[in-house]
């Protein structure tokens, strides 16, 4: 049978990055002593009184159609959200999808067509290359560099800039890195995107979970105001991952052009899940005050261990759920790295290979797990460090 070109173009860029990860939920559902430092499902329930609102909203006969920008109690809380820091947002700057993901699918189905490349920092967040190249476009890397913090350098991205570039995809705070980029660094970015007349589209769902230093969004930079678009949602801000809301902030431009996209998709996300996304943005919630604190708090006492460990270099993030630990010391690259640890130590990390070429030394290891699973999974790590240096050794 024959299928269209976007499923070849998207062949290996689905869950085949997560082998890992599938291999040892399998090995943990069948009740092996696994402890899974995988994913960025915060161990912290969404608030209960949210829970609640959705339930109440779902009993209330909140089950109709909705609307292709979002249900209109929504789209106000998201304005009100946004205008102390962009006073500039409005209605018409607003679209409303089902989280992060399926906005940046639009978003790249908006401004990318065949041919054309999207400037990313390398390592990047597994699904960037998949929702480019949907859009028949490609990604271009740009080397992040840990002895840089992995903050995206201007002059990377200046000599990564080709006739085919339209768009630099951002990501602050960073998946997988916690690197965040200060504002100063984004002023220059922005400039140089000026010059080139590409768009930047800023992935900010990390946004609340900043352990040191302030968020900048290049939505505060006047000069940009035209030429940005950001996505985010509530999924690790509310620890609401699974309720899948999220937005779309951008030019009334843009969002008019995008209308049609969002409503030959979806038309409309459910208006339950609205009516608790709502809430969560107009509401007082500690979450992500918790998460931080714990997250911060995991990553401190993680580093310190990893960087103790034989052949292992451990980068404390800024922001997010992850830290990354370069591997290469040990003789191993991440993906050799992390199948000895799920095989040897019972540990699943995901390889720096599933995040871009520039991964291939590095592991992702989350800090989404109880602290007490946390320093028995650093113990299994020093283990295998340590047989590893003995045998480098012998």
């Amino acid at each position: 049978m024959r299928y269209a070109a976007i499923t070849e173009r998207l062949r290996t860029l689905g869950g085949d990055k997560w082998a890992v990860h599938n291999a040892a939920r399998a090995r943990r559902d069948a009740g092996e002593d696994i402890l899974e430092l995988t994913i960025g499902e915060p161990d912290i329930a969404p608030d209960p009184a949210l829970i609640e609102h959705c339930v109440s909203s779902l009993r209330g006969g909140r089950t109709q159609y909705s609307n292709g920008r979002g249900e209109p109690g929504l789209v106000a809380a998201l304005v009100e959200a946004y205008r102390p820091r962009h006073p500039q947002i409005g209605v018409e700057n607003v679209l409303c999808f089902p989280g992060t993901q399926t906005a940046l699918f639009a978003v790249m189905l908006g401004l990318v067509g065949p041919g054309e490349g999207v400037l990313i920092g390398d390592p990047y967040y597994a699904t960037y290359e998949g929702v480019v190249s949907a859009a028949g476009g490609h990604v271009q890397p740009v080397p992040l560099r840990m002895d840089r913090d992995f903050v995206l350098q201007p002059a990377d991205l200046r000599a990564a800039i080709t006739p085919e570039s339209r768009v630099l995809l951002l990501n602050t705070p960073h998946n997988p890195t916690g690197a965040v980029i200060d504002r100063a660094t984004l002023e220059e970015l922005g400039t140089i995107c000026a010059e080139h007349d590409l768009w930047i589209v800023c992935d900010e769902v990390y946004a609340e979970l900043i352990f040191e230093g302030s968020f900048t969004s290049p939505l505060e930079i006047a000069a940009l105001r035209e030429r940005v678009v950001v996505v985010s949602s509530i999924s690790k801000s509310h620890a609401a991952t699974g309720f899948r809301s999220g937005w779309a902030i951008g030019p009334a431009e843009f969002c008019a052009a995008l209308l049609p996209v969002s409503e030959t998709m979806l038309f409309g996300n459910q208006p339950f899940i609205a009516d608790m996304t709502e809430a969560a943005l107009r509401g007082t919630f500690d979450t992500s005050a918790r998460m931080r604190e714990a997250f911060g708090r995991r990553a401190r006492m993680l580093c310190a261990r990893l960087n103790a460990m034989p052949g292992l270099s451990a980068q404390m993030p800024r922001g997010g759920m992850f830290l990354m630990l370069d591997v290469s010391g040990t003789g191993l690259d991440g993906e050799a790295f992390a199948w000895r640890l799920l095989e040897e130590q019972g540990v699943a990390v995901m390889p720096g290979s599933a995040f871009g070429s520039n991964g291939g030394g590095l592991v992702r290891v989350a800090l989404t797990v109880p602290d007490a699973q946390l320093e028995e999974a650093a113990r299994r790590i020093e283990a295998l460090s340590v047989d590893l240096a003995a045998r480098r050794v012998a």
